[in-house]
């Protein structure tokens, strides 16, 4: 039986804003497109600072996982992209408040800007049992 790419996607998230996917499995590997701090009801930026837009970035990548049938256990690497590096702290504070040892392999980097204004974005890779 040939493994062939399945397509994730959940109204509990944002809808993609572009010709992509939440996130598509491949096998037992699952790729989760970058989430942005998007109501999934509104399609607008919760208002707040980097706390708050982190937190839902991180609620609306956990309506993903679920949907794809994985759990923040389960994310075996991230990528965390912020407008300013110095927000690294707050960022990394809530952010430890969603995974628990093992932590998952994670880069951050520093970018000229995110979709819609954004201070955070972050995108996952986890696998399923």
């Amino acid at each position: 039986m040939a493994t062939e790419k399945r397509v994730i996607a959940t109204e509990n998230a944002p809808q993609a804003i572009g010709p992509y996917s939440q996130a598509v499995c491949w096998d037992s590997l699952i790729f989760c497109s970058g989430q942005i701090p998007l109501d999934a009801k509104s399609g607008e930026l919760v208002k707040g600072g980097v706390k708050e837009q982190t937190k839902q970035v991180l609620e609306n990548l956990g309506q993903v996982l679920a949907a794809a049938g994985a759990r923040w256990n389960q994310v075996l690497k991230t990528t965390i992209y912020l407008q300013s590096m110095s927000d690294f702290p707050v960022v990394n504070e809530v952010y430890g408040g969603f995974f628990s040892e093992p932590y998952p392999a994670r880069a951050t980097v520093e970018v000229g800007a995110l979709p819609k204004g954004a201070l955070v974005e972050i995108e996952a890779v986890a696998f399923k049992h």
